[in-house]
């Protein structure tokens, strides 16, 4: 019987799986393909770095960008796990170096593109490397409905079925709707009792809305009192990331910045001084994120909204991935929606996929105006049911919930006195008794409803149409300009029969507290960082030094019992740790003795 729980204490670490690991597992050493569906920093790559070390053959994995392959492939290394990469970033001798020591079963990993498997070339030396398992990353990019399609990836199908060996295919993704799901299971026939979904919830993310407020002091206001604290600052377009750092700069913050507009020198080292701890925020375009396995991430900002909320999760989901509280916070301002607006036309895609990319965007409009619990609407989009979550800015509001039922009635009233057959600004117009043209064409300054919210402004009474919308009390259409028709539970609240009330800017909160300990501990870790030239997380994360502070370990073995610290470690670090914690303690002693 083999021995899973031992080897994942002693090579990750860990006393017990995620949920989900241990299935997804027990799938892949029965050699049955398998669908893993986990939350950022849920654990996926475990799912196939930990059966690699049981398999015979090598596990081949299909991993997206170059600097996710050197993150996992150095954590593996780190973890006395043989892995290697081949991409663009070496010479082909070096890459026939590493095909052999595959060959010599010296590694137990090997990392690849996609674009690197379609390689004639490629294939032919892999036919001298038996495979037992391939590991498809970020597997949603093979779904023509997944918010980040690559065509090489919907090309890694036809590629597996022609191998002449067959691996088992074990694929993995952090976000993925019911339909992109679906997608992934036929393409790579993986039976759909094979898909393991182990919930999309984050227990320790709070997310926050927002609103009409100045961006630029929020931002300064946050990053002062979490000062020290690292985290990822997102925007929508090359010039908002430069304005942002310039910011953010001038203000003695230790930022850099990354954009596809710089040259892969200067992103490689932002990217690496961000790693390392030696800046604590990275403000960037969407460019950035997805191979970064920084565990100790403690808020990501969107400055500007994103074009669809499996993006905005994915990236809000770099945030506290070693389980420790951290914040996702979204900057809303409408006149953003204009920007994915413009990129949605300015794509190259066909009408149906542009369609398809308005309605997730009018999706992210409508979590930004939303006021149910933000993780439960997050959930609702990828067909899970949830309950409030407790921490995010709408279930923290305390503001008194109003009663706007007749006001809500007016709008609904409006839109079906036009025939539910117009988009919200137009409805808006009627409503506020608007002179413009089509009113008059239309003839809808005879309605009843004409002017009835003459006394609000045209953006009061679109927010109010988008929180609707976001409620479910009105349905938009498909497609760029949606139609408004009202759904059965705002049929309702016209007949009386349902009331509808709404709250009315959240402050500022302090993610964590660092205690001296934690200090002390982060210090020493930036040490043998900084000696091994390795980014501070991957000696230990926040969340392991936080357990250390709490259990206080006199000893190995009770060190061994933090999460975080397998048998390689033990013997790399365990004495400084231990020593610096003894240390601690006697100096508070003396203190308080002092005292």
């Amino acid at each position: 019987m083999i021995d899973i729980k031992g080897l994942l204490k002693e090579k990750f670490g860990y006393d017990e799986f995620r949920q989900g690991q241990e299935e997804i597992i027990n799938h892949v050493l029965h050699k049955e393909n398998v669908l893993g569906i986990m939350p950022t920093g849920g654990g996926k790559s475990i799912c196939y770095q930990l059966p690699a070390l049981l398999l015979e053959n090598l596990t081949l994995v299909i991993s997206p960008l170059i600097s996710l392959m050197k993150d996992q492939v150095d954590a593996l290394n780190m973890m006395g796990i043989p892995a290697t990469f081949i991409n663009s970033t070496i010479t082909q001798q070096e890459m026939n170096k590493r095909v052999q020591m595959a060959v010599n079963r010296e590694v137990k990993l090997l990392y690849v593109a996609p674009e690197r498997l379609e390689s004639f070339d490629f294939q032919q030396l892999l036919l001298h490397v038996p495979i037992d398992l391939l590991a498809v990353d970020e597997a949603h990019c093979i779904s023509q409905w997944g918010h980040d399609f690559r065509p090489s990836y919907l090309r890694l199908a036809a590629i597996i079925e022609e191998f002449q060996q067959q691996p088992s295919v074990i694929a993995l993704t952090a976000t993925a709707t019911p339909q992109v799901a679906e997608d992934i299971l036929d393409q790579l026939h993986i039976p759909k009792d094979n898909q393991v979904q182990t919930g999309f919830a984050r227990e320790n993310l709070s997310f926050q809305v927002v609103k009409d407020q100045n961006r630029d002091l929020f931002l300064l206001e946050y990053l002062k009192l979490n000062q020290g604290q690292s985290g990822i600052v997102y925007a929508s377009t090359r010039k908002e990331v430069e304005r942002i750092y310039h910011l953010l700069h001038s203000k003695k913050v230790a930022v850099g910045m990354y954009h596809g507009g710089m040259n892969e020198g200067d992103r490689n080292h932002n990217q690496e001084e961000f790693l390392f701890d030696k800046i604590q925020v990275m403000v960037a375009t969407n460019a950035f994120g997805m191979g970064i396995n920084k565990s100790n991430v403690r808020f990501v900002i969107h400055a500007q909204i994103p074009g669809n909320i499996e993006s905005y999760y994915q990236e809000a989901g770099r945030a506290g991935r070693d389980g420790l509280p951290s914040d996702a916070i979204l900057l809303y301002a409408p006149q953003d929606l204009q920007i994915q607006q413009y990129f949605i036309d300015q794509s190259e895609m066909t009408i149906d996929y542009k369609q398809k990319e308005y309605m997730k965007l009018r999706e992210m409009s409508q979590y930004a105006n939303a006021q149910m619990c933000l993780q439960k609407f997050i959930l609702r989009y990828f067909g899970e049911k949830g309950s409030d979550c407790g921490r995010c800015s709408n279930c923290l509001d305390e503001r008194e919930l109003v009663d706007i039922t007749v006001d809500v009635q007016k709008v609904l009233s409006c839109v079906k006195r036009m025939g539910e057959k117009f988009g919200k600004g137009l409805v808006g117009k009627v409503l506020t008794g608007s002179k413009d043209q089509k009113i008059d064409q239309w003839h809808f300054d005879r309605l009843p409803t004409y002017g009835l919210m003459k006394d609000r402004t045209q953006k009061e009474v679109n927010q109010l149409i988008d929180y609707l919308t976001a409620e479910r009390y009105l349905n938009p259409s498909d497609g760029q300009y949606p139609l408004l028709s009202v759904s059965p539970i705002g049929i309702q609240v016209l007949l009386g029969k349902q009331t509808v009330f709404r709250k009315e800017d959240q402050r500022v909160r302090k993610v964590v507290v660092n205690d001296g300990l934690f200090e002390t501990l982060r210090e020493l870790r930036m040490d043998l960082a900084q000696e091994a030239s390795v980014p501070p997380y991957l000696i230990f994360s926040d969340s392991t030094l936080k357990e250390m502070c709490e259990k206080l370990p006199k000893s190995s073995i009770q060190l061994l019992q933090v999460k975080g610290v397998g048998q390689n470690k033990l013997e790399k670090y365990g004495e400084k740790f231990l020593a610096a914690i003894e240390s601690f303690k006697l100096t508070e002693t003396k203190d308080v003795t002092t005292l």
